[in-house]
């Protein structure tokens, strides 16, 4: 079984940055394409960014630009580069592997990012 955990949220002024990692456990994951998603309070978890096995990255249009996802299969290890932050950006962000509208893992504890304006 799988375990993700998440690490690098935390406070940050509107225009700053962060970056998220995610360490999974298990040799499975360097062949599984892998997401970062976030939830905001009241809201539905929203997939955010991704990343293939290969490395090729697509971004939900909110992000785009401004964040970039990456991985190290050596490390088990998917990052979140997140830059010029906005006050909407504010939620939990969980990782996870997407799977035709679900996903293969079971949920981390995320870690959250708060955007002060």
């Amino acid at each position: 079984q799988v375990q993700l955990v998440e690490s690098g949220g935390g406070l940050v002024q509107a225009g700053g940055s962060l970056r998220l990692s995610c360490a999974a456990s298990g040799s499975i994951f360097s062949t599984k394409s892998m997401g970062w998603y976030r939830q905001a309070p009241g809201k539905e978890r929203e997939l955010v960014a991704a990343i293939t096995s290969g490395g090729i990255s697509n971004y939900a249009d909110s992000v785009k630009g401004r964040f970039t996802i990456s991985r190290d299969n050596t490390k088990n290890t998917v990052y979140l580069q997140m830059n010029s932050l906005e006050p909407e950006d504010t939620a939990v962000y969980y990782c996870n592997a997407p799977r035709y509208g679900s996903v293969w893992f079971g949920w981390g504890q995320g870690t959250q990012v708060t955007v002060a304006s």
